[in-house]
């Protein structure tokens, strides 16, 4: 039992290795050269997993609660035009290249926050379930977004948006460095404070946790909230890496950021979860898509891989519901 509760636990990372392995496998049989011993690859993973991987953080708080938010993609887009409007704005108004790219990153993860607590707002105060309430948010920030770019991509040209971007900090792209830094906030937060504790606590048993004193209405706005923060930043560094926002940024995120969930081991009745599992889940996805381009296949099988990944993490989870292990 033991060693099928570790299993279970770690099925992430049995993913992982096992693709690894199999692109090993065909990289060396197709070019006679490793796949994963190599600079190149390595870097372009990471930075691959890097933007989904900010969003799937938020979207790991939300399904731990038992909840789920259909609206971070487009919120990532609305913050990935607002960077580049304040940005360009603050530049032409002679401010320097970091204090305008890092007001215009300020503002876009204000305002990304907004429709996170309105995502609250719906779901604690007005019984709204997270799905319809989410979803309607979805078409509001959508609509707010391509407004504010005004149906067009915005370009930004800002040095220190490029560097966070594009550049690297002895060898390790900045955009990694970053991503990392908010892994080991969100890690912290999740498991080391009363607010992490109480998020497990609601998704494990609402009717229990609110017995015990937790505030659910308080801290089911601030899980959207922080949601929202998570996609504000992820659309920042969309806009400083492609130097350009664009209302559409985030769309094909959103359905990504909940697989990188589930792939990490984040059960969708809520109560389990670990950010450590969101990144082995967001380089399982990194690992597919890049993967299959670097052997050469069409990339419409990539969806069928992730979907046949995504099937078999929901199979293990509620195998893991039956015989009593998923806590």
């Amino acid at each position: 039992m033991f060693s099928l509760v570790n299993l279970m636990k770690f099925r992430a990372w049995l993913f992982l290795a096992i693709l690894i392995v199999v692109f090993e496998i065909c990289s060396q049989i197709l070019y006679g050269r490793s796949f994963i011993v190599s600079g190149y690859n390595l870097r372009s993973l990471t930075v691959f997993a890097a933007i989904p991987l900010l969003l799937a953080l938020g979207q790991t708080f939300v399904i731990i609660s038992a909840g789920i938010d259909l609206s971070i993609g487009f919120i990532m887009g609305l913050a990935a035009v607002v960077t580049a409007h304040t940005t360009n704005y603050l530049m032409e108004a002679g401010m320097g290249d970091v204090m305008s790219a890092l007001i215009g990153i300020g503002v876009a993860c204000v305002i990304s926050v907004i429709p996170g607590i309105f995502n609250g707002l719906l779901i604690s105060r007005l019984g709204v379930p997270p799905f319809i309430g989410t979803l309607g948010m979805y078409g509001v920030a959508r609509g707010v977004a391509f407004l504010t770019a005004a149906g067009m991509t915005v370009p930004v040209s800002n040095a220190f948006l490029s560097f966070m971007g594009n550049e690297d900090i002895l060898f390790m792209p900045v955009l990694v460095l970053i991503v990392i830094g908010f892994c080991f906030l969100s890690h912290y937060l999740l498991k080391y404070t009363k607010f992490g504790q109480h998020v497990y606590a609601l998704g494990d048993n609402e009717a229990a946790a609110s017995r015990s004193g937790v505030n659910i209405q308080n801290l089911t706005l601030k899980i959207y909230a922080l949601a929202g923060f998570f996609a504000g930043v992820a659309g920042a560094l969309y806009t400083a890496r492609f130097y350009a926002g664009a209302a559409q940024a985030g769309e094909p995120l959103l359905l990504i950021s909940v697989a990188i969930v589930v792939i990490g081991g984040a059960s969708l009745f809520g109560g389990s979860g670990t950010i450590t599992g969101t990144v082995a889940g967001a380089l399982v996805i990194a690992v597919i898509q890049y993967g299959l381009v670097y052997i050469n296949v069409e990339p419409f099988w990539q969806f069928i891989a992730v979907g046949v990944v995504i099937i078999l993490s929901v199979l293990l989870d509620q195998f893991q519901n039956k015989v009593g292990l998923a806590k």
